[in-house]
C-alpha cells in the first residue's frame, strides 16, 4: 500500500493534472484539508487496502480491482461521501468509484464503507482529470455524478470552476454509449454555466431539454451541502445528460 499521509498525518499534496482552456490551466480541484482526525487516519491504514485505488497513471482493470464484471458509476468529488455511500446501500448491481482530494472526507468514508461492509465500492484520493484521462478506459462508464461542486462563486474565481468545455469533452470519452451525466448545484450562477457549457457539448442530450433540469432522483439523497443551500434561500438544479447514439 501507498501510505498518502506521513506518520503525523500531514499529507503530501498530490502534483494536479492541468487541461488547457484558452491560455490558463483548469484544475480540477483546489487543495482544502482541514482537520485529520486519528479515526481518519486509522480508516486510511485499516481501510485503505481494502477499498482504495492508488493512482499509478495506467489504465484501470476495474473487473480485477471489484472481482467481478459489472456497470460502473463515477462520483467525482464526494465531499464527506454521503451520497456515495446511499448509493452504496441502494445499488449493489453497479460497481461504484469515489474521487475526492479531501482526506479527511476520505477517511470519513473509508469507515463508513467498512461498517457497511459496501465492498462494491472503490476510492482514490486523487485529481479526477488526472484518474479520468490515465486510469480509466473510454466507454467504459454507466454514470458520472458530480454533486454541489464548489461554485468559485466570485466572478474572478469563475475559471477555476470544474465544469468547463475541456472537461466535458473529456467525460462524453468516458461514458458508455447509453451513459449519462448527472449534475446538482445550488447556485444558480453555476447552474447557468453548466447549461452553457453542456447544452453546447457534442454528444450531450439534456433530458429535459435545453436549458433544464428535473427533480431531484430518487438516486441522489438531500445533502448537507444542499440543506445549507436552502436555508441560505438557494435553489437546487439537477441536471441530467444522456449520451447521444451518434457519439
Amino acid at each position: 500500500m501507498t501510505d498518502p499521509f506521513s506518520s503525523d498525518g500531514a499529507k503530501t499534496p498530490p502534483k494536479p493534472f492541468t487541461i488547457e482552456a484558452g491560455r490558463r490551466q483548469v484544475r480540477s480541484f483546489v487543495l482544502r484539508q482541514g482537520r485529520f482526525t486519528e479515526a481518519q487516519q486509522r480508516a486510511f491504514d485499516t481501510q485503505w487496502p481494502r477499498f482504495g485505488l492508488d493512482y499509478t497513471g495506467t489504465p484501470r482493470d476495474f473487473a480485477a480491482a471489484f472481482g467481478r464484471s459489472a456497470k460502473r458509476v463515477l462520483e467525482i468529488g464526494f465531499g464527506n461521501g454521503e451520497a456515495l455511500r446511499f448509493a452504496a446501500q441502494h445499488d449493489h448491481a453497479r460497481d461504484l468509484i469515489g474521487i475526492e482530494v479531501h482526506a479527511p472526507g476520505v477517511g470519513r468514508l473509508l469507515n463508513a464503507l467498512a461498517e457497511d461492509g459496501s465492498d462494491h465500492v472503490r476510492v482514490y484520493h486523487h485529481d479526477a482529470v488526472e484518474v479520468l484521462r490515465n486510469e480509466i478506459a473510454d466507454g467504459s462508464l454507466d454514470e458520472v455524478r458530480i454533486y454541489f461542486p464548489d461554485p468559485w462563486h466570485k466572478k474572478r474565481h469563475n475559471k477555476r470552476r470544474l465544469v468547463q468545455p475541456e472537461f466535458a469533452q473529456l467525460l462524453v470519452g468516458k461514458l458508455a454509449g447509453d451513459g449519462r451525466l448527472h449534475l446538482a448545484t445550488d447556485w444558480q450562477d453555476y447552474a447557468e454555466q453548466m447549461w452553457n457549457v453542456l447544452d453546447a457539448t457534442p454528444g450531450l442530450v439534456n433530458r429535459a431539454g435545453p436549458r433544464g433540469a428535473v427533480p431531484r432522483p430518487d438516486w441522489r439523497p438531500q445533502t448537507h451541502f444542499e440543506t445549507r443551500g436552502q436555508k441560505l434561500g438557494h435553489g437546487v438544479w439537477d441536471l441530467l445528460y444522456d449520451k447521444s447514439r451518434d457519439s
